[in-house]
C-alpha cells in the first residue's frame, strides 16, 4: 500500500530500503554469531568460575557461567514476543514508523558500542545491554519490513527482499572478515585479544548506526491507513491491533497456514545454522584437533564463505520465482534442506565435503529467507502491515527454541551427532506439506476480499 503522494517502485527508495540489511548484519554476524557468546561467557567465567553460579532460580535451576549468554538470548527472546506485535500496531496506525526505525536503529547502535567498554566486572551489564541491542534489532526489522509493501508493488517484491539479503549477507561478511583478520593480528599491532575483540564490537554498532542512518535518508515518511480512536492511547492500540490481526487470521485461512508452515521449515533452517558449527567439529575433528583448535579455524572460515555465497543465492532465486512462482521457489529450497540434512547424516566425513555443503547451505538459505519474506508481504492486508510482520518475526524468534530441542533431546538419547541432525527432517517434511497446502492465489483474494469489507482496499 502507497501513498499516491509517495508512489512506490522508486528505484532510489527501494536501494534505500536494502540498505538497512547491509547495515544491520554488522551486528547479526559479527556480535550474534561470532564474538559476543564467547566474550561473555568468557567474562563470566572469569568472574565467578568456570562452573560458578550467578543466580539462583529456585525451581528453574541456576544461571551459571556457561548459561549465562544462552540465558541472555532466551531473555531478549521472550521480551519480543509480547513488544514486537504491540509496536508494529502503533507504526500501523501513526506516521511514525520511519521514526521508530531511526530510534531502535539508534539505540541497537549505542548498546552495541558501549559493549566496548564491558569487562570482566562489568559482566552482568554486559548482559543487560546485549539484551537491549538485541530487542533493537528485532524491533528494528519488524519497521524494516513493513517498509517492503509501501515501497515495493506485488511484482517487485521478490526482487527487492532478494537484494535485500544479497547486500546483508556481503555488508555481514566483509565486516566479520575485517574484525576477525584484527582480533588474528591484534599482537602484531600492538593490541591484546580482549581489546580486539572489544574493537571489534564497537565497530559493528558504528556500522549499524552509520549505515542504517544513511539507509534512513532515502525512505519517506507516508500517512497511516487508520488514525487512533479519540481516547485511545499507543499501547492500547498496540494490544488492541494485535486482537485485530488475530481475529482476522480466521477470515485469512491460507495466510494463518502459510505462518505455520513458515514456522516449521524456518525453525529446521534455524537450528541447522546454529548448531551445524558443533555437529561439525564433533563428527570431523578429534578431541586433540579440537584442543588445538583446528576446529575453531576451520569453522572461522566456513562462516565468511556461506556469508558471501549467500549472496548468490538471494539474487539467483529471484529469476526462479519469476518463472514458477515464489511459493515453488521456495518449496525447491526445502528439497535441498532436506537433501542436505540426510547427506549430513549419512555421507558427511571430510572436511572438503563440509566446504561443498556449506556452499549449498549458503544457495539455499538465500533464496529461502528472501522469498519467504516477499511472499509473505502479499499475504496480508493493506495498513497493517507492521502490525503482520510483528507476528512473522514472531513465528521466527518465539518458536526458535522447538528444533534445538528436538536436536538436544535426540543427543541426550542416542548420543549421536548424527541422529540428531537427521531428526530435524521432521520439521523440514512438515513445514513442506503444510506449504504444499497453502494456496497463494486463494490466499491474496481473502486479503483482497478483507481490505474491501474494511474499505482499505
Amino acid at each position: 500500500m502507497s501513498s499516491p503522494n509517495c508512489p512506490s517502485d522508486d528505484r532510489r527508495e527501494i536501494f534505500g530500503w536494502t540498505l538497512y540489511d547491509w547495515a544491520n548484519s554488522g551486528f547479526v554476524t559479527t556480535v550474534s554469531t561470532v564474538l559476543i557468546g564467547p566474550y561473555l561467557t568468557a567474562l563470566a567465567e572469569s568472574a565467578v568460575g568456570e562452573n560458578g553460579v550467578i543466580a539462583s532460580l529456585g525451581l528453574l535451576g541456576t544461571i551459571t557461567a556457561k548459561s549465562f549468554f544462552p540465558q541472555c538470548v532466551s531473555i531478549s527472546v521472550f521480551l519480543q514476543l509480547f513488544f514486537l506485535p504491540v509496536l508494529g500496531g502503533i507504526a500501523d496506525t501513526t506516521n511514525l514508523k520511519r521514526r521508530l526505525l531511526g530510534v531502535f536503529c539508534g539505540f541497537g547502535s549505542i548498546a552495541t558500542v558501549s559493549l566496548y567498554f564491558v569487562e570482566v566486572e562489568h559482566f552482568l551489564i554486559g548482559g543487560l545491554v546485549y539484551i537491549i541491542a538485541n530487542i533493537c534489532l528485532g524491533a528494528s526489522i519488524v519497521l524494516y519490513n513493513a517498509f517492503l509493501n509501501e515501497i515495493a508493488s506485488p511484482a517487485r517484491r521478490d526482487a527487492a527482499s532478494s537484494k535485500g539479503y544479497a547486500l546483508g549477507y556481503v555488508g555481514g561478511g566483509i565486516l566479520l572478515a575485517t574484525n576477525l583478520a584484527l582480533i588474528s593480528f591484534a599482537g602484531s599491532i600492538g593490541l591484546s585479544k580482549g581489546e580486539a575483540v572489544r574493537l571489534s564490537l564497537m565497530s559493528a554498532g558504528l556500522w549499524w548506526g552509520g549505515w542504517g542512518f544513511f539507509s534512513l535518508s532515502f525512505l519517506r515518511v507516508r500517512p497511516p491507513s487508520r488514525v487512533l480512536a479519540p481516547g485511545s492511547n499507543w499501547i492500547s492500540i498496540g494490544f488492541s491491533e494485535i486482537a485485530i490481526a488475530v481475529t482476522q487470521l480466521r477470515r485469512l485461512p491460507h495466510t494463518a497456514r502459510y505462518l505455520f508452515a513458515y514456522t516449521l521449515y524456518n525453525d529446521g533452517i534455524q537450528t541447522v545454522i546454529g548448531l551445524s558449527s558443533v555437529f561439525l567439529a564433533q563428527e570431523l575433528f578429534s578431541p586433540a584437533q579440537r584442543a588445538a583448535g583446528d576446529d575453531t579455524s576451520f569453522l572461522t572460515g566456513l562462516i565468511l564463505m556461506v556469508q558471501f555465497v549467500a549472496f548468490f543465492g538471494a539474487t539467483g532465486f529471484e529469476p526462479l520465482a519469476r518463472r514458477i512462482g515464489a511459493r515453488d521457489a521456495i518449496l525447491a529450497s526445502l528439497v535441498v534442506w532436506s537433501g542436505i540434512v540426510v547427506y549430513a547424516y549419512a555421507f558427511l566425513t571430510t572436511t572438503t565435503q563440509a566446504l561443498g555443503m556449506g556452499a549449498t547451505i549458503a544457495v539455499v538459505l538465500g533464496g529461502s529467507q528472501a522469498l519467504s519474506r516477499s511472499l509473505f508481504s502479499r499475504l496480508i492486508p493493506p495498513g497493517q502491515e507492521a502490525t503482520y510482520f510483528g507476528v512473522y518475526e514472531i513465528s521466527e524468534r518465539g518458536t526458535s527454541w522447538i528444533g534445538p530441542q528436538i536436536f538436544a533431546v535426540v543427543v541426550a538419547t542416542t548420543g549421536s551427532y548424527r541422529d540428531a541432525i537427521l531428526s530435524l527432517m521432521a520439521l523440514f517434511v512438515t513445514g513442506t506439506i503444510v506449504l504444499c497446502l497453502t494456496d497463494i492465489r486463494r490466499a491474496e483474494a481473502d486479503v483482497e476480499a478483507l481490505a474491501a469489507s474494511l474499505g482499505t482496499g
